[in-house]
């Protein structure tokens, strides 16, 4: 199964504060000691949302908002993607985050990926082969 553990943004990442040598160091090791027992697919940082835009949907037009976005609470600072047994397995870990990040205050969310086969007969054969093709799994 695939998890995602979600960091959540906070003043200091919409500030674009850079990570200290001994938060960079932190970070490293615990995804470093991570990896040997979870599979590690992929993470990274996001960059404030003053970088970045919305698109919204409005009876099916796209309506383009740029960044910064004012509601800091539900904005995402960074994402670890994981291979694991269970969630229970991912909350083992995320329970050891590093406390010296956000000053011991991080809010991290872990969420299941789904599969295409979790979308049943929604997906016929044909379309999984242009998933694979799409997701460079062939």
């Amino acid at each position: 199964m695939r998890f995602m553990i979600i960091r959540k943004g906070d003043a200091e990442t919409e500030a674009a504060v850079a990570p200290t040598r001994e938060l960079a160091e932190a970070m490293m090791r615990y995804h470093e000691e991570m990896g040997r027992d979870l599979k590690i697919l992929g993470g990274d940082g996001l960059k404030p949302t003053s970088a970045g835009a919305k698109v919204k949907f409005r009876k099916g037009k796209p309506l383009v908002v740029d960044g910064p976005f004012t509601e800091t609470k539900e904005i995402v600072a960074g994402y670890t993607v994981v291979e694991a047994d269970s969630l229970a397995h991912v909350l083992e870990w995320a329970r050891r985050w590093p406390q010296i990040d956000g000053h011991g205050e991080v809010e991290l969310e872990i969420r299941q990926l789904y599969e295409l086969e979790d979308f049943g007969d929604a997906f016929s054969p044909e379309l999984l082969e242009v998933a694979d093709r799409v997701l460079n799994r062939t």
